[in-house]
C-alpha cells in the first residue's frame, strides 16, 4: 500500500513537471518583432537637401512569422517628394533572428522642423488568426532647409561681437588683473632676494 502511494505520488509528480515544462516551452516559443527608424537629413553639393530613411526589421522571437508589411505614412506628400523606394513594402515571411531592411530616399519642400510618427508592422504568427501590429522606433526632429550657410555663421559672429563685445573686454580686463595678482612672483624677484 505505501509502495503504490509512493507510485502515485511520483506519477502526479511526473505529470506536473511535465505540464509545467510544456508550459514553458509553449512561453517560449513566441515571435517578437524590433523595427529601428533612422533618418538622415544630407545636404548636397548644389544645395539641395536629401533625407534617408532606413527601417531595419529584427525577429527576435523563436517563430517564422509570415505576411509581414510595412506601412511608413509619416512624410506627407505635399511637404516631401519621393526621390526613390517606396512608403510600403512586404515579405512573404521572416525566419527567428532574421534582419530585413527597407530604405526611401526623400526631397523636402517645406522649410521648418520636422518630427515623424513611427513605420507601422503588421505580420501573421502561425496558428494565431488576428495579425500582429508593432510599430518602429520615432526619428529624431529634423531642420529641413534651415539657414546654416557660412555668410550667416559670419554675420552671426559679428552681431554677437558687436552686441556684446564691450562686457567681454571688460570681463577679460579684469580676469587678467586678478590673474596677475593671485600669481607668484617671477624668477628673478626671487633671485634678488637670495642675494641679500
Amino acid at each position: 500500500m505505501a509502495a503504490s502511494i509512493n507510485q502515485l505520488g511520483f506519477v502526479i509528480f511526473a505529470m506536473i513537471l511535465v505540464s509545467c515544462s510544456i508550459s514553458a516551452m509553449a512561453d517560449s516559443e513566441s515571435a517578437f518583432i524590433v523595427a529601428h527608424k533612422k533618418a538622415t537629413l544630407t545636404k548636397l553639393t548644389n544645395g539641395v537637401e536629401r533625407i534617408f530613411v532606413s527601417i531595419d526589421l529584427y525577429n527576435r522571437g523563436s517563430l517564422t512569422v509570415y505576411d509581414v508589411s510595412l506601412v511608413d505614412k509619416s512624410w506627407p506628400v505635399d511637404s516631401f517628394d519621393l526621390v526613390s523606394g517606396n512608403f510600403s513594402r512586404s515579405w512573404d515571411s521572416l525566419d527567428a533572428g532574421a534582419i530585413v531592411s527597407h530604405s526611401i530616399e526623400l526631397e523636402p519642400r517645406v522649410k521648418g522642423l520636422f518630427q515623424g510618427s513611427p513605420a507601422v508592422i503588421t505580420f501573421r504568427i502561425p496558428n494565431k488568426a488576428a495579425p500582429v501590429v508593432a510599430y518602429s522606433t520615432p526619428i529624431y526632429p529634423l531642420n529641413m532647409l534651415a539657414d546654416t550657410t557660412p555668410e550667416n555663421k559670419l554675420e552671426l559672429a559679428k552681431s554677437l561681437l558687436a552686441r556684446f563685445g564691450a562686457q567681454f573686454s571688460a570681463v577679460s580686463l579684469v580676469a587678467l588683473f586678478g590673474y596677475m595678482i593671485a600669481t607668484p612672483k617671477s624668477n628673478a624677484a626671487k633671485a634678488q632676494k637670495k642675494r641679500r
